[in-house]
């Protein structure tokens, strides 16, 4: 059972803390609030009498405490990490536990789908790699970033320096001083520089956008090139279903889909990115432009026919292989796109997408004129609040779950569907 599905889905709403300032602790002051994915915990950063910091949690305050703490974050299975620093050395602490291992910086925490793997980049000594669940690379390198982390949490990836590089050295960075390392074994094959590795769905192969000489960009799979060369290429995706690995790729002076070395998508596009499969791995969609600042989605490459100066955020259902997007007018006028057909509502933010297991039903964090809440299937929740952080679906799709702050209190609401009307 996933923790998800552990949750309280009972319709109804509750306050769960009713003073967010209350704290168990003396306190300078205390910064913004993070709500876990059930809506049951708060967690800010308190600031402490004598420079000392910890996580006020529901109000009570770790025991332990630290010289500098940031980035809190709820893993998936509800856990609350933090990245913090006792004595010059940083850490990640867990549930008020730091591990034992200390580094010279630890940033960007990263988790496994289920949650049980935490992980994060991390510099020792000048040299750098990946961290899961204390246990560190045994080989570190020079510069090591675009880190990854395998959907079960067993393998991680990074874009790594394998060659060192004196002060305009540049006939060395033109014959390659990059390549990816997994579990801190990097490639034998060697680039001008590599971008966004990215795993299979089991965990197993890795493939990155590399770049073998100054113009010529392709994707590698597991240290192996494709042959094709093309102008520039965005990051790649593995279909979940085949393996096969699809990157979008610049040719002949406009961009296209490329699977496998081939063509699939005709290069006709002023832009393509952020390519993502449906779960069966039938569908293939992405972000493209099909005219210079005109921005869409394509879905097996073909374009809607709304268009935006900004699309981002593209969502497939985990089930039903439906789309969605967020369309803007250059950071104005927010709106969803949903299997081609615009929402009605306009917004002054939108956040990222959220469907429903069975891919029945959308819902999206909005903001509109200073106040928050949150909006299925293009109706809105009609209470707003002071700040509302991503909803969530129930296991069998039929109700929501609002997490908000309102007057100093945090709210947890579940909603039926039928409680969306504005």
């Amino acid at each position: 059972m996933s923790f998800a599905q552990s949750w309280d889905f009972t319709p109804g709403a509750r306050v769960v803390v009713d003073d967010l300032r209350k704290c168990s602790r003396e306190y300078e002051w205390l910064e913004e609030p993070y709500v876990s994915p059930d809506g049951e915990t708060v967690a800010m950063v308190a600031a402490l009498p004598d420079a000392e910091f910890s996580l006020a949690v529901n109000g009570e305050v770790w025991e332990e405490t630290f010289d500098k703490i940031w980035y809190p974050r709820f893993s998936p299975d509800g856990r609350l990490t933090a990245l913090v620093q006792s004595a010059g050395e940083w850490t990640m602490a867990v549930d008020g536990a730091a591990w034992e291992e200390q580094y010279g910086y630890i940033w960007n925490t990263l988790f496994s789908e289920a949650g049980d793997v935490i992980a994060a980049p991390v510099q020792i000594d000048g040299r750098y790699g990946m961290v899961a669940n204390g246990t560190v690379w045994e080989t570190l390198f020079e510069n090591a970033n675009m880190v990854a982390l395998s959907r079960d949490g067993s393998a991680s990836a990074a874009v790594v320096q394998v060659k060192s590089l004196a002060q305009a050295d540049i006939e060395t960075f033109q014959n390659g001083i990059f390549s990816v390392a997994v579990n801190g074994v990097a490639w034998d094959s060697i680039f001008v520089n590599c971008w966004n590795p990215a795993f299979d769905a089991a965990g197993k192969r890795v493939a990155a956008t590399v770049r073998r000489t100054l113009y010529d960009y392709t994707i590698a799979v597991d240290g192996k090139a494709w042959e094709g060369a093309y102008a520039c290429a965005w990051g790649p995706v593995f279909n979940p279903a085949t393996g096969q690995v699809a990157a979008p790729v610049r040719k002949a002076g406009a961009w296209g889909m490329a699977i496998d070395d081939k063509m699939v998508w005709e290069p006709r596009f002023a832009q393509v990115w952020h390519p993502a499969f449906s779960a069966d791995g039938s569908k293939l969609a992405a972000i493209v432009a099909p005219s210079f600042g005109v921005f869409t989605v394509a879905v097996d490459g073909t374009p809607w026919d709304a268009t935006f100066p900004v699309v981002t955020d593209l969502a497939i259902s985990p089930a039903g292989g439906r789309v969605a997007a967020i369309g803007n007018d250059q950071n104005t006028n927010f709106t969803v796109i949903c299997d081609g057909k615009v929402w009605s509502g306009q917004y002054d933010m939108a956040w990222p997408l959220v469907w429903s297991a069975d891919g029945a039903h959308l819902a999206v964090a909005v903001e509109r004129a200073g106040r928050f809440t949150v909006v299925c299937d293009g109706k809105a929740y009609p209470q707003s609040f002071d700040k509302c952080f991503d909803p969530a679906f129930s296991p069998d799709g039929t109700k929501v779950l609002i997490r908000a702050i309102a007057d100093g209190k945090l709210h947890r609401i579940v909603a039926p569907l039928t409680a969306f009307t504005g």
